[in-house]
């Protein structure tokens, strides 16, 4: 199993942080990449349609409104991996109260590609992913 982690601190408090990116739901408000989201299985899952137009389903499988983080897991993409899982997290950073660290992690197992494949391709979603959710924040 491979795995990646990417982190990003942004300008704004981690309440208003969790409150763009924390709704299931919320990905097309910061991620250009995704422009459309539509609730499944009321509300725990949701079909993402991404810049391309290849569609990704991914299920809720845990959340935290008090520690501003939610783990899913991808059931359908044009990904190569299997077995996904991936948590979205928003911390405090100590001593600036106007800032907050986003980290991104998911872990994996490639299908039909290398590890290192697989992890270029996580991380630079990942890595893509917060700095637009940055210049979303910095606007």
């Amino acid at each position: 199993m491979a795995s990646t982690s990417v982190s990003r601190i942004v300008p704004a408090t981690p309440d208003q942080v969790w409150q763009l990116i924390g709704g299931f739901h919320a990905l097309p408000d910061w991620l250009p990449y995704i422009p459309r989201s539509t609730s499944l299985e009321g509300g725990r899952a949701r079909r993402l349609h991404n810049a391309d137009g290849e569609v990704i389903v991914e299920r809720m499988e845990g959340f935290s409104e008090r520690e501003r983080h939610y783990t899913y897991t991808i059931l359908q993409a044009p990904f190569p991996v299997r077995g996904y899982v991936s948590i979205l997290r928003v911390h405090a950073v100590p001593g600036e109260p106007e800032a907050a660290e986003v980290q991104w992690s998911g872990r994996f197992t490639p299908d039909g590609v290398t590890e290192a494949e697989a992890v270029d391709l996580f991380t630079g979603i990942y890595s893509e992913g917060l700095e637009a959710l940055h210049t979303t924040l910095a606007g």
